[in-house]
């Protein structure tokens, strides 16, 4: 398992690909390459104005890419 903390980040507005196989070269954003060749798709958000957010990294979260501190839970 790679990382387990959420990576917080603040984002300006714009459309964002977020990686969701954590074998992109962007780290959090898709580099359209990484996922090939598995089920895995980036999720595509959308933000409106300024926002931190924090990206789950566990992939244990119920409302992914958006961390809900599940990871706190894990070992």
């Amino acid at each position: 398992m790679g990382e387990i903390k959420p990576t917080k980040i603040t984002l300006q507005p714009g459309t964002y690909a977020i990686c969701t196989c954590d074998n992109s070269s962007k780290d959090i954003f898709c580099d359209g390459k990484g996922h090939r060749g598995t089920d895995f798709r980036p999720e595509i958000v959308q933000i409106e104005v300024e926002k931190k957010i924090a990206i789950c990294r566990c992939k244990k979260s119920k409302i992914l890419p958006w961390c809900d501190g599940e990871h706190r839970y894990l070992k």
